[in-house]
């Protein structure tokens, strides 16, 4: 990562983040800024709270899309996945949309008895690595799903952004361990100041109306409501 912005610094072009729901990098580089460490950092899954999504059959699923922008996957890579992608949609289309007796394919698959290799009317043609995914799909659709909505209520605290220049020391009624934490580690969005250990619910309000009161095009627009972060934040 440290080579791949390095590189795009030169070309003048915006960084790489790769968000905690989309790598485990993301969630080693985001660990070590907003927590730091007095010892060894060892990459757990237990410490990435998207464990669902990040699974280690999807990878090219999260992370092809990026390869390809930045230039790193090549074409006939990004073509075979993109195949790969059709199939898998085509298939969950066809399992939501046909029935066999009263019952939708995609619901009788979601059965713990039963997998694709013997479900009425599946695709002989389909080889197992799309099977393979169209079954995780189907059977943890509930859970995934679940997931996903935590992902977009808390990126709408990522896509907060803090200027570079704001001045934590100003911030009116922010406890003095909060500004300190801030100051030394100066997060780039809500929703990284809101990991920051040591910093609370209650201090991220307060940042909020002081950015709404900083107001530099970016951040003249950041709603603030009351608990808003009590309710995103609650884990």
């Amino acid at each position: 990562m440290a080579g791949i912005n390095a590189a795009r610094r030169v070309q003048q072009k915006e960084p790489i983040v790769l968000r905690r729901n989309q790598a485990y990098i993301g969630v080693l580089i985001d660990d070590l800024i907003t927590k730091g460490t007095i010892e060894p950092y060892r990459m757990f899954t237990s410490r990435a709270e998207y464990r669902l999504l990040l699974r280690q059959d999807n990878a090219d699923l999260r992370l092809s899309e990026i390869g390809y922008e930045i230039g790193l996957l090549p074409e006939r890579n990004y073509q075979k996945f993109k195949t790969k992608e059709k199939s898998i949609l085509k298939e969950l289309n066809r399992l939501n949309s046909e029935y066999y007796g009263n019952d939708i394919l995609a619901k009788i698959l979601s059965r713990p008895e039963v997998n694709y290799r013997n479900l009425p009317k599946r695709d002989e043609s389909l080889p197992e690595e799309i099977i393979q995914q169209v079954e995780i799909s189907v059977k943890y659709a509930g859970y995934i799903d679940r997931q996903e909505l935590e992902v977009q209520k808390f990126k709408n605290l990522e896509d907060k952004n803090i200027p570079g220049d704001f001045d934590f020391s100003i911030v009116p009624s922010l406890r003095l361990e909060a500004r300190q934490k801030l100051s030394k580690i100066r997060p780039a969005t809500i929703g990284q100041a809101a990991r920051i250990s040591g910093v609370s619910p209650a201090d991220i309000s307060i940042l909020l109306v002081s950015l709404k009161r900083f107001g530099n095009g970016k951040n003249d627009s950041v709603p603030v409501e009351e608990n808003c972060c009590e309710t995103d934040l609650e884990e």
